[in-house]
């Protein structure tokens, strides 16, 4: 018989009530969105971002892809760590304000030290085309302040819970400096912990300039990352962060990118 998943913690349940709707949302919402490869074309003549610990890539030229988490840091993410390290993978890391920034400062740290890409995924997960500006203000400043704060500079990236956005997001996120970040592989690891499974959906939806979602918060996705990293090795993928995806050219606040 198949391995039953365990029960999920109180924030992967919140997270996970909403999310097997949103790929449905996301596509039908009529969202303007910029690709990495048209980045990357407008900003040939500008000089090249920093490319991190990990050396430079040429994403013109290259084969690459960009492995993203949310919602974390959570007691799975010091195991992922020592993989990209030892993998010498780079990723991003949507971070969550509520009982994960706030619980887990010093791997918020780490990420920045080891090389990652520190971004936003708001402070409390609340759908920010579902509350009041105000509030919404609040979900994406909150996180900006903890992050800055623990590592000396502020996330110029942010994903949306559930991918859900609109102008008034999109204006709100302009006025903070915030670019946002939606994705184009996803493994619904919200809806299983088996790894194997989470590899192989990840693998089979991989294409150049793909940003793969994953959440460190469940139990079968840290296991799964070894496998997707060799198997998209294999390939010829070369893994970067998101804004080093879009060098030389760089997300500009306020605009969405997929």
């Amino acid at each position: 018989m198949p391995r039953q998943p365990k029960r999920l913690p109180r924030t992967a349940s919140v997270l996970a009530a909403g999310a097997a709707l949103v790929l449905a949302l996301t596509g039908c919402t009529k969202l303007d969105t910029t690709s990495p490869s048209t980045v990357r074309k407008e900003g040939a003549d500008a000089k090249a971002a920093d490319q991190g610990k990990f050396g430079t890539v040429d994403c013109r030229k290259a084969k690459c892809v960009a492995l993203t988490f949310d919602a974390g840091p959570s007691e799975n993410t010091p195991r992922l760590l020592k993989i990209l390290k030892q993998e010498k993978v780079p990723a991003t890391f949507f971070t969550l304000g509520k009982n994960h920034i706030e619980k887990y400062p010093e791997l918020v740290k780490r990420m920045d030290a080891e090389g990652h890409e520190v971004a936003s995924h708001t402070w409390s997960h609340k759908i920010l085309t579902k509350i009041d500006l105000d509030e919404a203000r609040e979900e994406l400043e909150r996180p900006n302040k903890a992050i800055e704060k623990l590592i000396g500079k502020k996330p110029t990236l942010m994903r949306p819970p559930q991918g859900r956005t609109n102008e008034d997001i999109n204006k709100l996120s302009k006025e903070l400096g915030l670019s946002e970040v939606l994705w184009t592989v996803t493994a619904k690891d919200y809806t299983t912990n088996d790894s194997k499974l989470i590899q192989q959906r990840v693998v089979d939806q991989t294409k150049r300039d793909g940003i793969i979602l994953l959440h460190d918060i469940y139990d079968g996705t840290v296991p799964a990352v070894p496998g997707v990293i060799t198997e998209l090795k294999k390939r010829g993928y070369v893994f970067v962060t998101v804004s080093q995806l879009l060098a030389p050219g760089k997300a500009e606040p306020g605009k969405v990118y997929r």
